[in-house]
C-alpha cells in the first residue's frame, strides 16, 4: 500500500500505482515530485507507461517509413522538428536513446499488447542485430 513506481523522463515523473497503493502514498509521491520541480503524471502499471508507449510507437513508425523508401532520415527528422515543433527528429531521438534500448522496449510492448504498432520494424531489428548504434546515412 506504500509502493509507488516512478519513471523519470526529462521534467516528467510518471507515477505508477498498483491496485494496492494507498491514496496517501500516491499523494505523497505526487507532492514529492512537485517539490523536486518535476511534473508528475499518474498512470496505470502497464508496459511503457505513457511516455515510452507513445514515443516508441512513433519512433518505430518513422523507421518503417524510412525502411519502405517513403522519405529519407534527414527529411523525416526535418519534417518532425520543423513541421511539428519537436526538439529533435525521430532518428535523432532513436540514436540518443539507443537503437537496442528502443528495439527491446518495442519487443516488451509487443509481447504484452500484441499491437502491430509495437512490432519492431525489420530495419531496426537488422541494425541492432548487426551491432549498429546509428542509422547508416548516404
Amino acid at each position: 500500500e506504500r509502493l509507488v513506481g516512478v519513471h523519470l523522463t526529462g521534467p516528467v515523473a510518471e507515477l505508477v500505482s498498483t491496485v494496492l497503493t494507498s491514496q496517501a502514498a500516491a499523494q505523497a509521491a505526487w507532492d514529492l515530485m512537485k517539490v523536486a520541480g518535476l511534473t508528475p503524471v499518474a498512470c496505470r502499471d502497464r508496459a511503457g507507461f505513457v511516455v515510452d508507449a507513445l514515443l516508441f510507437a512513433y519512433l518505430n513508425d518513422a523507421v518503417r517509413m524510412h525502411g519502405s523508401g517513403y522519405a529519407s532520415i534527414a527529411d523525416i527528422d526535418a519534417a518532425m522538428r520543423l513541421g511539428c515543433g519537436y526538439a529533435a527528429g525521430p532518428f535523432e531521438t532513436l540514436e540518443t536513446l539507443g537503437l537496442a534500448r528502443v528495439r527491446d522496449g518495442l519487443r516488451a510492448l509487443y509481447a504484452e499488447y500484441r499491437d502491430p504498432a509495437f512490432a519492431p520494424a525489420p530495419l531496426l531489428d537488422q541494425l541492432v542485430t548487426a551491432g549498429l548504434t546509428t542509422f547508416p546515412r548516404p
